[in-house]
């Protein structure tokens, strides 16, 4: 396959998958989709499969029920028939159905603690964060209204030492292009707290005046967000994540949406010599 063939299959698959996540909240027709991507339905279906190893149809299912789980965990003054609503469910029954064969918990189960026993789980599977001794107790936030943030982007599947590789790709980029001006993002479309850590999406973005051809770009998501500032070691980040999702959500009165986090570095540690980080953590809330 050609350079130019396999970049832009690579761009049509991030077109599938980035309008899905923006969408999750509707109903999402395909062949709209197709239509305003100019490629037929079963091209698009088998691109998307050669890329991400599952079809569409699999793919928004498993989004709208990590975002639901996500929203279950945070929003406690919302029926579980809103949250179904908010992540694209028509029918509580059969969210529920669907919720309890993924999560193997029911949405109430799951609200009521079963969420930690799973969570749980997912921090032994990084070694970095169970070794972590950080304390985020008195960590206080500002309340932020946020701009769009138009990115050019790598997908990196799974929350682990890829994502390096990843990064070094974008800073090649920024070092052989000479950028001076530009920050550098990290979008957790999945939350890794309760998402299996290599099925986690992470995104590692570039906002940048400079342009570039091959690299595909999307929009962070504008809006008010909770941004909290934050200095630490690699492994700290998972367990800061936790934190805010299982601790400082419950407990501030403030619920969160279907939009994804994300990370300002100022000291990216997937890129330092000392694996330490300093950045600005940006959660989605309202009240």
């Amino acid at each position: 396959m050609k350079k130019e063939t396999l970049e832009k299959r690579t761009r049509i698959a991030n077109d599938i998958l980035y309008y899905i996540y923006t969408h999750i909240d509707t109903h999402i027709d395909i062949e709209e989709l197709s239509y305003d991507l100019q490629i037929s339905k079963f091209h698009m279906h088998r691109i998307f499969k050669e890329a991400f190893g599952k079809n569409i149809y699999e793919s928004i299912k498993s989004i709208r029920l990590q975002k639901a789980a996500n929203l279950l965990l945070t929003n406690r003054y919302s029926t579980i028939s809103d949250i179904a609503n908010s992540c694209g469910y028509s029918s509580q029954s059969s969210f529920i159905k669907a919720f309890k064969n993924r999560f193997d918990f029911s949405p109430k189960e799951w609200r009521n603690n079963g969420y930690k026993e799973y969570s749980n789980k997912i921090l032994e599977e990084s070694e970095f964060a169970l070794k972590s001794t950080a304390d985020f107790s008195n960590l206080e936030p500002k309340i932020v209204k946020m701009p769009y943030l138009e990115s050019y982007y790598i997908r990196n599947k799974g929350y682990n030492v890829n994502i390096k590789q990843t990064w070094q790709k974008l800073q090649t980029w920024i070092l052989s292009s000479d950028i001076k001006e530009y920050k550098q993002i990290a979008l957790l479309h999945d939350n890794p707290t309760i998402t299996h850590l290599n099925e986690c999406q992470y995104i590692a973005c570039v906002k940048t005046d400079a342009y570039n051809e091959k690299l595909p770009k999307f929009k962070i998501a504008k809006g008010v967000y909770a941004k909290f500032d934050l200095v630490g070691n690699h492994g700290d980040m998972l367990k800061f994540i936790h934190w805010v999702y299982h601790e400082w959500l419950l407990k501030s009165g403030y619920e969160t949406t279907t939009k994804p986090s994300y990370a300002v570095y100022k000291k990216n540690n997937f890129l330092s010599d000392d694996d330490k980080f300093e950045l600005s953590f940006y959660v989605s809330v309202k009240f």
